[in-house]
């Protein structure tokens, strides 16, 4: 890695979708021999549990940048720090780091810092979601690309950037943070030539108990949505036609009454 300006390392590690058994190997290693655990707010606490007796925990969660959110410039100051008093830092991330995680951002302040620092990547919200749901994100028959997108921008906004016509043409979409503009995203899709009878699920709470997979297509699946709190998924295309429950899953979570 060339030289450094600390003794200390960060590790940008991804937590997996949300089900504590689901970060990898590598990532749980890296977690259990951690001197200070820098966690995001969604993170199950049977996964922190797995940290040392003797670590610092430091709660660095987002919530959509509302009262209690912690700043991207604190936490990366925090890295910063941690590291050069010499420790090993676990930046424990949900899903995967760079995967609109922003390890990417955070890997470039630990290298222009002169921090010591490896990505450790995790299993992403869409790929671990849509595998509990039983919705594959890929199929032979259904199309041969997905896009992974960001939906935390309202699309009416300046702040929203997205080509929608070039998204209207993809086999397969997953928005990301996108619970608070589920119809929008699908009008938006919609006004952009795709047929509003494209296949839709939300997954809410994807991999954990409380989940709940909810179907319908580009017409209606705003209404169908409306009242998820998140954390969710938004899935649009012909591969959610193709969802097979998981036979154990059904069993667990039809005893509990949850999943559609």
């Amino acid at each position: 890695m060339g030289r450094f300006a600390s003794e200390g390392v960060v590790y940008l590690v991804g937590a997996g979708p949300g089900a504590a058994d689901l970060i990898t190997v590598r990532g749980l290693r890296i977690l259990q021999s951690a001197d200070v655990v820098l966690h995001d707010a969604l993170l199950s606490p049977e996964l922190l549990e797995e940290a040392r007796p003797d670590a610092e925990l430091v709660s660095v969660g987002k919530r959509g940048y509302c009262v209690g959110s912690t700043k991207q410039e604190t936490i990366n100051d925090a890295m910063v720090r941690f590291a050069r008093e010499g420790k090993s830092v676990c930046r424990l991330k949900c899903g995967d780091p760079c995967i609109f995680g922003r390890g990417g951002e955070e890997a470039e302040v630990l290298a222009e810092a002169g921090v010591a620092f490896e990505i450790v990547p995790g299993v992403t919200s869409a790929a671990g979601a849509c595998a509990a749901a039983g919705i594959p994100l890929t199929h032979r028959d259904a199309g041969q690309a997905v896009a992974l997108v960001t939906g935390h921008h309202d699309p009416d906004s300046p702040d929203c950037t997205l080509d929608w016509e070039a998204l209207a043409r993809m086999p397969g979409l997953v928005f990301y943070m996108a619970v608070r503009h589920v119809a929008k995203i699908a009008a938006k899709l919609s006004d952009s030539g795709l047929s509003l009878d494209t296949p839709a699920a939300v997954i809410e709470s994807g991999t954990l108990p409380g989940q709940r997979v909810l179907v319908g297509d580009l017409s209606d699946i705003g209404g169908i949505a409306a009242h998820v709190k998140g954390p969710a998924i938004f899935i649009v295309g012909e591969v959610v036609n193709h969802r097979c429950r998981p036979l154990a899953a059904s069993r667990a979570v039809s005893q509990a009454g949850v999943l559609t």
